[in-house]
């Protein structure tokens, strides 16, 4: 164990109270020896082995958003043999402690960290992210985000001392003595049920929080995003070993095509953390049906922006333009709505009508992506053909302000590549507000005419506590419409950010730093990463015997 993970683990504790900006994970392309290319190459059109129990069939199917099959076949389970063999791992890697356990996930992540070249190349050709993103989010950021939850984890568990002498005076007789044990204890196997989108940026947080919590975790991929997860599944297992311990501490549960072993995963009563992204539908499911489990879910939201003014009118257009833009707004933390006073807005190039908001939006947005080549770097490729289905569907949901245009990506010409759609429409209109109302994951946003600044933070209101929101984004010169923003975002437990006009964006969040979700709102029942995410994954056991 290189000596230098417990400096790293010391580091990442301090942060994440103090929330200041730290990361071991380079995220320049230039901290690595290359792109990654050769090695991806190198996995495509193969048998993916990982010598775990219970394998009775070899699956796959991937598709690259990009435009060819990738070939590799993943191990199919028998969870009758797999997951016992799993629990069969749990004591040893209890009696390890919070301590060893979480130097062992921290050399897991410095592991795949020196492979990040290699898992943007997966990502990129599992989720349709351009390459400089997914080398920053798929690889650098997500395992930040892997480190926090191993942070939290050891400072969760080590709040208590593992021991403790324990003496209550008797007056004249001999006071009582005894000596008290500590012991965290895990839950059982725990299930990763992981997204399409964001494959390791939004697993990694609840597999490392599990497993440095002394949970075996079981790694079920989305069937259309397998290889990131699979690379980090093979990490887990190769350091587990050489550090001594059983490598079932980690598996990887690929599926057959329509199998659907998600839902029969997570009502086995070995089965007893979840954490889960994906569509509400499921993850209500989850909620109400998998019992026996500590479920963690991420869900869709409608994420909202509210214009009131502002003082950078140029700025708040071309931060916004890159908010809409960036990964073709397939990101759960997206503004949708964008919410406009119709009698206009003041700002510092003068006041401004909807009508005009609306145009210098779309004007920005189109001159953003105006060449090709820079517009696919940014926009990276559609997920898949149901985002185009919902992009046709909102067009018809009022008066489209900007159009969508096809984009041929210079290196991939069979890309489904598309620019935002904006489509303008009141808040009045009841068909309308059947539209953006709803998640339409995707480059869609609609520009919501309201009365009055009142009436957005009102319609604000009601969006987050029906729908669901992970960001809220206002604009404002007004300390007192700042106020309400941050009242109703308070009231309705939403992460609000305030009149980014540079370089930070309301999509992004910072591991260490920002919590992306709250926990309080119909979008997620949990944050990354806070307590609340960790303490559910174990209990403390105390042992007494007389001193």
């Amino acid at each position: 164990m290189a000596p230098s993970h417990r400096a790293t683990l010391d580091t990442a504790v301090e942060t994440i109270r103090s929330r200041a900006h730290w990361s071991p994970h380079p995220e320049h392309p230039r901290a690595y020896q290359d792109d990654g290319s050769a090695a991806f190459r190198a996995l495509c059109d193969t048998t993916f082995d990982l010598g775990q129990p219970g394998t009775d069939d070899w699956v796959g199917g991937e598709t690259s958003p990009y435009g060819f099959p990738l070939g590799v076949r993943y191990p199919h389970a028998d969870p009758d043999v797999l997951l016992p063999a799993m629990r069969a791992a749990l004591p040893a890697w209890r009696s390890a402690g919070p301590e060893r356990r979480a130097l062992v996930c921290l050399d897991i992540l410095a592991r795949i960290n020196a492979r990040t070249p290699e898992f943007a190349q997966a990502v990129m050709h599992t989720t349709g992210q351009a390459y400089p993103m997914a080398l920053q989010a798929g690889g650098p950021h997500a395992q930040d985000r892997g480190l926090e939850a191993v942070a939290y984890a050891f400072a969760e568990q080590t709040r208590t001392p593992e021991r403790a002498s324990w003496t209550k005076p008797q007056g004249k007789r001999d006071p009582l003595a005894l000596v008290k044990e500590f012991v965290p204890v895990p839950r059982g196997i725990a299930l990763v049920i992981g997204c399409n989108t964001f494959p390791t940026w939004n697993g990694f947080p609840g597999l490392f929080a599990s497993l440095a919590t002394g949970n075996p975790v079981l790694v079920k991929p989305h069937p259309r995003a397998v290889l990131p997860l699979a690379l980090a599944v093979r990490v887990a297992r190769e350091t587990l070993a050489e550090a001594g311990f059983d490598p079932n501490l980690v598996a990887l549960a690929a599926e057959r095509d329509g199998e659907g072993i998600a839902r029969t995963l997570a009502l086995r009563d070995e089965v007893r953390i979840i954490d889960y992204t994906g569509s509400t539908a499921f993850g209500d499911w989850l909620e109400a049906n998998a019992r026996q489990a500590q479920v963690f879910t991420e869900k869709a939201g409608v994420n909202t922006v509210v214009i009131d003014s502002t003082d950078d009118y140029r700025g708040m257009l071309a931060n916004l333009a890159f908010s809409l833009s960036l990964y073709s707004g397939q990101m759960c933390t997206t503004p949708q709505n964008v919410l406009i006073p119709r009698g206009g807005i003041a700002t510092d190039a003068g006041p401004k009508s909807y009508d005009e908001v609306v145009a210098d939006l779309a004007a920005a947005v189109s001159g953003l992506l105006a060449d090709d080549a820079r517009a696919a770097g940014l926009l990276g490729a559609l997920v898949g053909p149901q985002v185009l289905d919902r992009m046709a569907g909102a067009e018809r949901a009022g008066r489209v302000a900007l159009a969508s245009r096809a984009v041929r990506h210079p290196e991939h010409p069979d890309a489904t590549v598309r620019t935002p759609l904006i489509v303008a429409v009141d808040a009045a209109d009841p068909d309308a507000e059947q539209a953006f109302m709803a998640e339409c994951f995707g480059p869609v946003s609609f520009a919501v005419a309201v009365d009055s600044t009142d009436a957005a933070v009102a319609l604000l209101r009601r969006t987050v506590r029906e729908r669901g929101a992970l960001t809220v984004l206002g604009h404002t010169t007004s300390e007192r419409v700042a106020r309400e923003l941050t009242d109703a975002c308070l009231d309705e437990c939403a992460q609000l950010s305030l009149n980014l006009t540079g370089g930070v964006y309301v999509n992004q969040t910072a591991a260490f730093s920002d919590f992306h979700g709250s926990g309080g709102n119909p979008a997620a029942n949990a944050a990354l990463v806070d307590g609340a995410f960790i303490t559910p994954r174990f209990r403390t056991v105390e042992i007494r015997r007389p001193a």
